[in-house]
């Protein structure tokens, strides 16, 4: 079974033109032709975006079902990740992510976990995040997803760990969730795609981690005139093609 996967930080759906846009994300996200989405920065019910269920809304453009967990919540305005796929799903998990209390007004952070069916009674887990900007912050965020999400007996291939995780593949936090599971841009026989900044992407901070047995069939990250003015990141897409039921 082959399964298209994308990870997205949307921006609250702002693009770098300054337009708030929530069609125009759903369009480039369309034109990738997902099975499953994974979305950051993504504002519900927020005066500065016009009130709007972004995660709903986008859910909805694309014939999908939403899964969302408010990372940040200031009184009735959330702010957060969500994933979001039209597959038979069970949620497993929506909870936070340890703060770096050491620097005050960080933004909290958080992770969204879900188990999709493939067919023959097997499961996808899927966990979507959006890590800290600072490296300790970082660092205490992976250990946590890793010793907590990771290890939990549900949490069983095959699996994939995916979102934005602000760390370039030189980071320990990078080489942490590395030694945990697999990069599914490395051992590609073109060089890793780069999503950051969108107008001139040369910083590889979204990932895609895998576990099990799951071959990475593409990889994509558009680069038309609507990906790059849509978001201040790009889409990251994976193909990846599951193992056959027994």
């Amino acid at each position: 079974m082959k399964l298209r996967l994308v990870t997205y930080n949307v921006h609250r759906c702002v693009g770098v033109d300054r337009r708030l846009d929530v069609e125009r994300v759903a369009e480039v996200i369309a034109a990738l032709r997902p099975d499953v989405v994974a979305l950051q920065e993504l504002d519900v019910g927020r005066a500065r975006t016009r009130g709007v269920d972004q995660a709903h809304k986008l859910a909805e453009l694309l014939k999908m079902k939403s899964r969302f967990h408010p990372a940040m919540k200031v009184e009735e305005e959330l702010y957060g990740d969500a994933i979001l796929t039209a597959l038979p799903e069970r949620l497993i998990r929506a909870d936070s992510l340890p703060q770096y209390k050491r620097v005050p007004g960080l933004e909290p952070r958080g992770a969204v976990w879900v188990a999709i069916d493939i067919g023959g009674g097997r499961e996808l887990q899927v966990i979507n995040t959006h890590l800290g900007l600072i490296p300790r912050e970082q660092q205490r965020q992976a250990a946590a997803l890793i010793d907590h999400w990771l290890a939990d007996e549900q949490f069983t291939a095959p699996a994939v760990l995916l979102g934005d995780f602000n760390a370039t593949p030189y980071s320990k936090t990078y080489r942490m969730l590395r030694a945990a599971m697999r990069d599914a841009q490395v051992g590609r026989p073109r060089p890793p795609t780069a999503t950051f900044p969108s107008n001139f992407p040369f910083m590889r901070i979204d990932h895609v981690f895998l576990a099990g047995d799951i071959k990475v069939c593409a990889i994509e990250s558009p680069y038309d005139a609507r990906a790059r003015q849509a978001s201040d990141h790009l889409p990251l897409l994976v193909e990846l093609e599951l193992p056959s039921a027994a």
